[in-house]
């Protein structure tokens, strides 16, 4: 899961970045509602964490601009703010948000709702992922293969859950890179391909095909 974070307060935004990445997410950070959109519309995010209050440019401007926008209409959105009257509540949903908390929250329930909000837009009534004799839960972060435990890095796993949550679907390498590094991190050159490498060593060398001059794909 790819998580674009727009917060300003910034113990809060660090204190989000480094959690959901403790989680084993890749998160990155907005300081103000103009860059949040950007970065929205520049990158393959799967949820959005969205302050209300933010400076440059208002959440509920940046809710509004990516409802009205093709390359983000569909962008999960969970609004965080310090307001908790029911009145905004509601006009903040009608809005376009998918889910609302209010501050102060407790980070277990967040990262369940960035859970739940993100198998919904992949239409997915369950968390985990299967094709063939792989089987994935992202939650617990348990991968088998015909029922026996496999013990895979954290890259072999962000790489393996991108592609089992679009099975079927040709993903490319650069889809794959913003799987794996965060929006100003520089990119190894051969990461991906050292990465698939050994996923099939564990998984199989026929369970991830390569689409040449495309990416990769498992079905």
């Amino acid at each position: 899961m790819r998580v674009l974070i727009v917060e300003d307060d910034p113990m809060l935004g660090s204190a989000l970045n480094r959690g959901i990445g403790h989680a084993g997410y890749i998160s990155s950070l907005a300081t103000n509602g103009e860059i949040g959109l950007n970065m929205a519309r520049d990158a393959s995010y799967d949820v959005m964490i969205l302050d209300m209050n933010l400076p440059k440019m208002s959440g509920a401007e940046v809710l509004r601009t990516l409802r009205d926008e093709p390359q983000t209409q569909s962008l999960p959105v969970i609004v965080l703010t310090a307001m908790d009257e029911t009145a905004l509540k509601v006009k903040t949903l009608d809005s376009g948000a998918d889910d609302y908390m209010t501050k102060p929250f407790d980070f277990d329930e967040l990262l369940a709702r960035l859970r739940t909000l993100t198998r919904r837009n992949q239409g997915q009534a369950s968390s985990v992922l299967r094709c063939g004799e792989i089987e994935l839960d992202p939650d617990a972060k348990v991968v088998r293969k015909n029922g026996e435990v496999q013990i895979l890095t954290a890259k072999e796993l962000k790489v393996l859950t991108l592609l089992l949550e679009r099975k079927n679907k040709i993903v490319s390498k650069s889809q794959i890179e913003t799987q794996l590094y965060g929006y100003n991190d520089e990119i190894e050159s051969n990461t991906v391909e050292v990465t698939i490498y050994s996923l099939r060593k564990k998984l199989g060398k026929d369970f991830i095909q390569t689409v040449r001059g495309i990416g990769y794909l498992v079905k």
